[in-house]
C-alpha cells in the first residue's frame, strides 16, 4: 500500500487540474509550445488575472514551467511531469492489484 504522503501527492495533482480551466491552459500550451501570458488569456478569452490565478498551482507542481524576458512571461507545459504523474499513478494500482492476489 503506498504511503499516506504518496497519495496526498496524488490527490494533490488531479485536484489541481480538475478545473476545466486549467485543463485549458494545458492544452493550449500544449498546441503552441509557448506563450505568455497575455496571450493565454486572449487565446482562452479569460481576464489575465484569471490566467495568473489559475496558473499558480500548476506551476507549484511543476506541471507549467515559466520563463521571464523583461516584462513578459512565458509559459510551457512540462509534459514530461505530467506523463510521470500518470505512470506513477497506473504503477501504484497496478501494484495495488498485485498485492490482492
Amino acid at each position: 500500500m503506498p504511503v499516506d504522503e504518496e497519495l496526498r501527492e496524488m490527490a494533490r495533482y488531479f485536484y489541481t487540474i480538475k478545473d476545466i480551466r486549467r485543463l485549458r491552459i494545458l492544452v493550449a500550451l500544449a498546441e503552441d509550445g509557448e506563450m505568455t501570458v497575455t496571450q493565454l488569456a486572449h487565446t482562452l478569452h479569460i481576464s489575465q488575472p484569471l490566467v495568473s490565478f489559475h496558473l499558480r498551482p500548476l506551476r507549484l507542481l511543476d506541471l507549467v514551467q515559466v520563463r521571464r524576458a523583461g516584462r513578459e512571461v512565458y509559459c510551457s507545459v512540462n509534459l514530461p511531469e505530467i506523463q510521470h504523474r500518470h505512470v506513477e499513478l497506473v504503477k501504484m494500482l497496478t501494484e495495488a492489484v498485485s498485492s490482492g492476489d
